[in-house]
């Protein structure tokens, strides 16, 4: 089974695009922010943190200290590196467990930070949702209801969108919020290619 991730910054509509895959064309999507945030609750994967950073990132049995656990890595690389070292290895055999259970053709693996955490070599495909930085902007200050300088806050830790553009295998274009069919158009244009590499 062919495994192609779907990345893109902030207020690309990355989201979006992955939903029509799912809603109009039965692929499968695999969400790896939701899967990660779970991930902090598996056993093994708990206890090496607790190891590393100790009981104090834990609230609960049910939830993390957010704010604690990125003021640590914030300020240290080292255990930025140490946290993605536990949490990525046990998110892929997660992936791994989630795909095998799939009857598509391909599966999506949905992440902003594909190229940012050099995750593109896990993948047979690495497709860029793109848009213009106006568009961009608008998207996230809707959705997050916030300010321009706190979205462009976020965007300078992303990387620019023309470098990952030029590193992405397949690229969609995705400006016109109000144009589903345009964007329908594009999207099973990769579907049909998808199909066919696997057929062969």
């Amino acid at each position: 089974m062919k495994k192609v991730a779907i990345t893109g910054n902030i207020g690309s509509g990355k989201s979006w695009v992955c939903e029509l895959f799912k809603q109009r064309l039965n692929i499968p999507v695999y969400n790896s922010d939701d899967a990660a945030k779970q991930m902090y609750f598996h056993p093994e994967v708990r206890e090496k943190l607790v190891n590393r950073f100790g009981d104090s990132i834990y609230l609960s049995d049910t939830e993390i200290d957010r704010r604690y656990l990125a003021d640590l890595v914030f300020h240290d690389e080292t255990a930025q590196r140490d946290l993605e070292g536990i949490l990525y290895p046990a998110l892929f055999v997660d992936f791994g467990q989630w795909m095998a259970k799939q009857e598509a053709p391909y599966v999506l693996f949905e992440s902003a930070l594909i190229f940012e955490k050099r995750l593109e070599n896990q993948f047979d495909a690495v497709v860029m949702v793109s848009a213009s930085e106006q568009t961009r902007l608008r998207r996230a200050m809707l959705r997050d209801h916030c300010d321009e300088a706190t979205v462009r806050a976020r965007m300078a830790k992303q990387w620019p969108e023309e470098g990952k553009r030029l590193l992405a295998d397949y690229v969609i274009w995705h400006e016109n919020d109000d144009e589903d069919e345009a964007l329908l158009k594009q999207i099973k244009r990769l579907h049909e290619a998808f199909v066919s590499e696997n057929n062969r």
